[in-house]
Order: C-alpha cells, then sequence, then structure tokens
C-alpha cells in the first residue's frame, strides 16, 4: 500500500533511513525538515504494516525574481534491498510528483543519480543555470508546470546541517 506518512511512521522512516544510507544524516535530515516545517510532501510503502518505502518532498526556494518562487526539493527516497526492483521506488517518486501537482507545486529539484532520475523527466539542462551549491550533473530539476528557469536555489536549514555533519564525519576519517 502506499500512502502519506502519518506521525506514527516516524521510527520506521528514521530504522529504514538508518539502513538505506550510512550513517544517520539522511535520517535527521528528515527529522530536521518535519521540525522546521519544511516538509511538503511524504509518501510510504507499506507491506503488511511495515514501512518498507520512503520519499520526501521538502520546500526549497527560488530567488532572484520579482519575489521568492516557491518549488521542492525530492530527497530522501529509500526502498529496503528486498523491495527494490518491484517499482516500490518508482510509484514513490510518480504518485508524490501526481500529489505536488494536484497541490499547485510546479518544480522538483533533485540530486541524484542522471541515469535514474531521468526516467521521471529531471534533466541537467532544466537546472543548469541555477546558482546552487549543488551545481553539477547530479543536480537536476522536474516541471510540472510554469516555473523559472534561473535564479539561486535556497534548500531548507537542514541541508546545511546535513552537509556540515557530513564535512565533520569526513575531517573525522582524516
Amino acid at each position: 500500500m502506499f500512502r502519506l506518512e502519518e506521525p506514527a511512521d516516524a521510527p520506521q522512516v528514521r530504522d529504514l533511513l538508518e539502513a538505506s544510507f550510512p550513517g544517520f544524516g539522511e535520517a535527521d535530515l528528515v527529522e530536521n525538515l518535519r521540525r522546521d516545517g519544511d516538509m511538503v510532501l511524504a509518501l510510504v510503502a507499506e507491506d503488511d504494516g511495515i514501512v518498507v518505502g520512503y520519499v520526501g518532498f521538502s520546500r526549497l526556494v527560488v530567488e532572484g525574481g520579482d519575489a521568492p518562487f516557491h518549488a521542492v526539493a525530492l530527497a530522501p527516497l529509500a526502498v529496503y534491498p528486498e523491495y527494490q526492483q518491484q517499482g516500490a521506488a518508482t510509484r514513490l517518486i510518480r504518485d508524490g510528483h501526481a500529489c505536488l501537482a494536484a497541490i499547485g507545486e510546479t518544480l522538483s529539484v533533485v540530486l541524484g543519480e542522471p541515469d535514474y532520475y531521468q526516467r521521471f523527466g529531471y534533466s541537467n539542462r532544466r537546472v543548469a543555470q541555477f546558482a546552487s551549491e549543488y551545481q553539477s550533473p547530479y543536480l537536476m530539476a522536474l516541471s510540472f508546470g510554469a516555473a523559472p528557469w534561473e535564479g539561486r536555489l535556497v534548500y531548507p536549514r537542514a541541508f546545511a546541517i546535513l552537509a556540515e555533519n557530513a564535512a565533520i564525519q569526513a575531517d573525522d576519517r582524516v
């Protein structure tokens, strides 16, 4: 079953994210996004009452036009290995896009593997004119409607915390 995330899902989502990514970064990211009120949409895949997949879309702001433009950032996406290759991640992303379009969102940005996210319509070309500390071939965007083609991408504070913690962990390994 695929559905909106509920508050009671938080412990299972954290377990999934900790199992899917090294360290606690993504699990902490989601908790910080929730705490700060920056989560726009979160969906889960469930099997017999167990959360087996998750996708989150948080608030992102594009600055540089007449007024700030609201967009979303897709992060993170996770599915337990035993449920991968069965369409769960695809369904989470496609359902997420449908929900976002239905609530009036028009631009989604992702930092991820191009070969994977391009099949959902994300492209680096769509985000190439944006200023971002994440600007690279892995930064991609998808439009559902009218949205700017340039400006500065401003991520929620939770992403800066994630980057700071990753830098600290990298320093500890040196």
